[in-house]
């Protein structure tokens, strides 16, 4: 059952908590999801303004990416701090914005998030492996 303020259940709230977890194993990257209701603003707007409202800028590579997502006003953006974003461009951000509106069309809005984060984890590890001392410096829990 979905709760008042989400598009997801709980247990598909685990289900991506748990997708960033692993996708963090992997690197030293920080994956982000914000969920709100609606949001007249650009996307891309609005997912800036979410980045820096979770301090997201302040991770030691800049390398943090957020996922933001508007379900009734039917926004979505992927944004990348500036160190992920000099290794990817725009291409990469729009390719995943892509798929995850792919998956919500289909309305399996948890399983869309999951692969997005999978593929970003990816990436992220591509340019900024796991080291044995990083730490996870941004929570994983989704954001409203």
């Amino acid at each position: 059952m979905f709760t008042k303020d989400s598009i997801l259940s709980s247990k598909e709230e685990q289900q991506i908590v748990n997708a960033i977890k692993d996708a963090e194993k992997n690197t030293s990257g920080e994956i982000r999801v914000h969920i709100e209701k609606s949001n007249e603003k650009p996307p891309i707007e609005r997912a800036q303004e979410v980045f820096y409202l979770l301090n997201m800028q302040e991770t030691k590579f800049q390398n943090g990416i957020l996922i933001y997502i508007a379900y009734e006003t039917r926004k979505v953006a992927i944004i990348g701090d500036k160190g992920i974003h000099q290794h990817t461009g725009n291409d990469f951000w729009n390719a995943e914005k892509d798929l995850l509106i792919h998956y919500f069309k289909k309305e399996k809005y948890a399983d869309g998030i999951s692969v997005v984060v999978k593929q970003m984890g990816e990436k992220l590890k591509e340019f900024f492996p796991y080291d044995a001392d990083d730490k996870d410096e941004l929570s994983n829990e989704i954001s409203n």
